[in-house]
């Protein structure tokens, strides 16, 4: 497994352009004799074992695509792809779930069931790999009973998992606004109608606004990332761009939301002598764990890891498109320690300074082919 991390972690590739990565994984397979049907969304693997008996079908998925960070070079084994790195811990899912298929490979004939396996392109652009596949019609033949997925933490100790019930992460949409006014010089503003004052107005109305009419206990982030004035020190510019996301745990609200931010946007930029042209990208859905699902797969980690070994885990306003699978079948996505014991911090994920425990890959590989194997068995399901 470190020998397949090796090289998946030296040659990162972005979302939806993973073709190095899908033929590293599938060599690997085709080395195994392991069955699999490709492409989805053009590097998307969806591999597969069947056991001697009938019963129910299992999925394991992981993600395939890294970031567009650049990667420290005077680590030990750092990107060889300039500009791109695996910041998120996706190269640790695909070789943890590889060296799960090579566990259950050996196990195949004392297994009934079927078990799918599924490598996943562009989890970190929407519209997201998840939907794609979906869409592309990746469980037409097979269908799972339950889909399982796990994630790296950076904050947890490696040798430890988490999980949690229900709603888990938040909804991701991407907001574009064009703020469009008459620039001119700074010393005259009698002479023009200022876009980057209308912009500031916007920013500040919105948080005050999104925060104050959201429903009590709903999590709720706005937040903007990039704006762009291209003027001077003296020049006010025509025009001004926002980028940034919305984020929730209510889809209900979600689409009110989104509608308050259009009003507020426009209203405020028209009442200033300006306009504002408004983009909502709809991104993921809120990710909910099935309960009966997660609260099985605890129980079977702790019988694996004990008790000691599980957390629980807090809601988080990150968003995955895992939510996808997690809308169409019964889901869950724990999360997987990989800070090292001796570790005073956390290196965080998606920063140029995320960097994960290797020795995690045994827990992660054991931990899902030993759900697999129990979901299989389990008469209550």
């Amino acid at each position: 497994m470190v020998r397949i991390r090796t090289l998946l972690h030296r040659y990162p590739e972005l979302s939806f352009e993973e073709y190095k990565t899908s033929e590293t994984i599938r060599s690997v397979l085709n080395s195994w004799g392991i069955e699999y049907d490709f492409p989805y969304v053009k590097t998307g693997i969806l591999a597969r074992l069947s056991g001697k008996r009938n019963g129910r079908t299992v999925a394991l998925r992981a993600d395939m695509d890294a970031l567009p960070i650049s990667e420290p070079e005077d680590r030990k084994i750092h990107s060889l792809n300039n500009g791109v790195m695996h910041a998120c811990g996706h190269d640790i899912h695909m070789t943890a779930l590889l060296g799960a298929i090579r566990i259950l490979k050996d196990l195949c004939d004392s297994l009934r069931g079927q078990l799918l396996f599924i490598f996943q392109p562009g989890e970190e652009k929407i519209p997201g790999g998840a939907r794609l596949m979906l869409e592309e019609g990746i469980f037409s033949r097979f269908k799972p009973d339950l889909i399982i997925a796990q994630h790296v933490l950076p904050s947890m100790e490696t040798g430890k998992a988490g999980f949690r019930p229900g709603m888990y992460m938040a909804s991701s949409d991407e907001i574009y606004l064009t703020v469009t006014g008459k620039g001119g010089h700074g010393a005259m503003p009698e002479q023009i109608n200022d876009p980057v004052l209308m912009t500031s107005h916007i920013l500040i109305s919105l948080q005050q606004e999104i925060n104050r009419k959201t429903p009590r206990h709903t999590p709720t982030v706005i937040s903007f990332g990039k704006v762009i004035a291209d003027g001077a020190v003296n020049v006010i510019p025509n025009q001004v761009r926002v980028e940034g996301t919305f984020r929730t745990m209510d889809e209900s609200y979600r689409k009110q939301a989104h509608e308050m931010i259009r009003k507020i946007a426009k209203g405020i930029a028209e009442s200033m002598g300006g306009s504002c042209e408004i983009e909502i990208r709809k991104g993921y859905p809120v990710l909910i764990n099935d309960e009966k699902v997660t609260s099985l797969a605890r129980n079977y980690a702790i019988d694996l890891l004990g008790s000691d070994h599980i957390e629980e885990l807090e809601r988080r306003m990150t968003a995955e498109d895992f939510a996808w699978f997690a809308n169409a079948y019964p889901a869950t996505m724990f999360r997987l320690g990989i800070k090292p014991p001796d570790a005073l911090d956390e290196t965080p994920l998606h920063t140029p300074e995320f960097a994960a425990d290797e020795s995690a890959l045994k827990t992660g590989a054991s931990l899902l082919s030993y759900l697999a194997i129990r979901f299989l068995n389990e008469e209550a399901f």
